[in-house]
């Protein structure tokens, strides 16, 4: 039987001495790559440039280990064509802003030269993970994505309990809830709409995030059956896991198979293969296509293999 070929693979990802090695996606990804004898080149999304129309970066050659404030080495630093790679992971962190879509423009060119990119740069651009969601109308709460103050609320007046967020963070951040009677109301919508100059979502109140606002994963299409539902802490709104939220392990229920099955042949056809989506009760809120997390946790608890899943797609692809 013939050996098989050892992948020179690329993550764009946020400052690796940064990371949380106990629950980051990526570094699990990259621990599953390495087991495989793969070689990783790491890089941050300033080492990527454009010269004379051709992708090129910084990388650095990277080993890596399960030890706290331990769990990295660069063994060598180059710069490279970026055609030389089988593969790059882009999976840096939101926020969303125009410095990620210049990235998706450069590594756009290297998927033109034959790199295969995960998630495909195009769709990362076309499909916010906010309004993106906002298409599969049957399945989100009521939804209103806008920058005019009044329009806000005449929303607030109608629903008397929103949730009000911006279009290009993650993790939980700048998202307000705001009730019936809030005396900040006006305060909260001047700072989120920048003073009617930047636009964000709005959407009614789902209380049943008590039970868990639920993560699930999907990979190339197929949907993995445990998802990670993340719990407010008491007080809280936000259910994140960045802000506080208890992670919890569960199989997926009815309503969560139905949205999965649905949307996951069109995000496999958008060239969108590695996608977390976002459910609260039966409504689906969010879809997650730039660094979707969560792997840790329902790896830690199941016997399933979400890594081996991706990486094994990824050889696939490159055999």
């Amino acid at each position: 039987m013939n050996k098989k070929k050892i992948l020179k693979i690329g993550i764009v990802m946020d400052p690796i001495q940064l990371i949380k090695i106990e629950k980051d996606s990526s570094f699990a990804i990259l621990l599953e790559a390495q087991k495989r004898n793969h070689q990783i080149h790491y890089m941050e999304i300033n080492d990527l440039y454009l010269k004379k129309n051709h992708a090129y970066a910084k990388t650095r050659l990277i080993k890596i280990q399960k030890k706290i404030n331990d769990h990295f080495s660069f063994i060598q630093e180059q710069n490279i064509s970026l055609n030389q790679l089988d593969v790059i992971l882009m999976r840096k962190d939101p926020p969303f802003n125009m410095e990620f879509i210049y990235a998706t423009y450069i590594l756009e060119r290297a998927e033109k030269s034959g790199v295969l990119i995960i998630n495909k740069p195009q769709s990362l651009r076309d499909c916010n993970e906010k309004i993106f969601a906002s298409l599969f109308y049957k399945f989100i709460p009521d939804t209103l994505v806008t920058r005019n103050i009044s329009q806000i609320y005449n929303f607030w007046e109608k629903h008397k309990d929103i949730i009000i967020k911006p279009l290009d963070n993650m993790g939980g951040s700048s998202i307000f809830r705001i009730k019936e009677d809030d005396v900040n109301f006006l305060v909260i919508a001047e700072i989120m709409t920048n003073y009617e100059k930047k636009y964000c979502m709005v959407q009614n109140y789902l209380p049943s995030v008590k039970y868990g606002d639920k993560r699930i994963l999907i990979i190339n299409g197929q949907v993995i059956p445990w998802c990670v539902a993340r719990i407010p802490k008491k007080g809280e709104t936000r259910a994140n896991i960045a802000a506080g939220g208890i992670a919890q392990v569960k199989t997926l229920n009815k309503k969560d198979w139905e949205i999965s099955n649905y949307l996951s042949p069109i995000l496999k056809e958008k060239g969108l293969i590695f996608v977390g989506l976002d459910i609260i009760g039966d409504k689906l809120t969010e879809i997650n296509i730039t660094s979707p997390t969560c792997i840790c946790e329902i790896e830690l608890n199941t016997n399933i293999s979400i890594t081996g899943m991706l990486i094994d797609y990824i050889e696939n692809q490159i055999y």
